[in-house]
């Protein structure tokens, strides 16, 4: 995600979820059902749409080989983050903050849901897996860094090459910043071994929760289904009821 996109999805993302929690404050029974509050509610609507014009466009081949040429899948994508947020936003307001009926809270709530999971899994999984990457450099470099000076431990005079004594004590002194680095081949070996296994194990955790968010993208994918259907519920339910729209 890019920084400035990030920047404006979560200040847009925070205002979402203020306005939320704006019917602790303020409550419009007749809001949604008047022009006003529908022209709300069907922009919201239309918006919430793009996502699965975009999820479709991405996962039908055919439709993927007819619009891509057109606009780009990156497109779509940005498309798909702003309106996927503002959407929602739109929808909001158009509850003019009255949270009666089932159906309407059901909606609202899988709703917010579907924003958070689709925010937490497309900026954490970016970011976990730009970091795996810029490790994995360093990994790198660090090796090349730990055979240069096993090498030249290998070519130094044996007396140089023994092992401080009391390891695990100056390993202990280390973890809180007191340990006295012994000098010498040994010495560079054993902290560049040390960062190796750093780098090692943060490459591992980065892993971990990059198949974390991998997760939560399918989770965001099943919630987003399920707000398709309560969104054509509560259309079915606006038409029924004279279109009065009844969150």
């Amino acid at each position: 995600m890019k920084e400035r996109e990030r920047i404006v999805v979560t200040g847009v993302l925070t205002v979402l979820f203020f306005a939320w929690l704006g019917f602790l404050f303020h409550r419009s029974p007749r809001f949604a059902g008047s022009g006003v509050g529908a022209a709300f509610g069907i922009a919201g609507a239309v918006l919430m749409l793009v996502p699965l014009a975009y999820m479709l466009v991405k996962r039908v081949p055919f439709l993927n080989a007819w619009i891509t040429p057109h606009v780009s899948l990156q497109s779509w994508q940005t498309a798909h983050v702003y309106a996927g947020i503002f959407g929602p936003l739109l929808a909001i307001v158009h509850t003019g903050h009255k949270f009666n009926s089932v159906l309407g809270i059901t909606l609202t709530a899988v709703m917010l849901l579907v924003v958070v999971s689709g925010f937490i899994g497309r900026y954490l999984l970016s970011f976990e897996t730009q970091e795996i990457k810029d490790k994995l450099l360093l990994l790198q470099t660090a090796r090349g860094d730990l055979d240069s000076a096993w090498g030249a431990l290998e070519n130094s005079p044996p007396e140089v090459r023994t092992l401080p004594k009391a390891p695990l004590l100056a390993a202990g002194l280390a973890s809180l910043g007191l340990g006295i680095q012994s000098g010498g081949p040994v010495g560079e070996v054993t902290a560049i071994a040390e960062s190796v296994a750093d780098l090692e194990y943060a490459i591992r955790t980065h892993e971990l929760f990059k198949r974390w968010c991998s997760v939560w993208l399918k989770l965001h994918l099943v919630l987003s289904m399920l707000l398709y259907v309560l969104l054509g519920l509560h259309i079915w339910a606006g038409i029924h009821l004279g279109l009065r729209w009844s969150l």
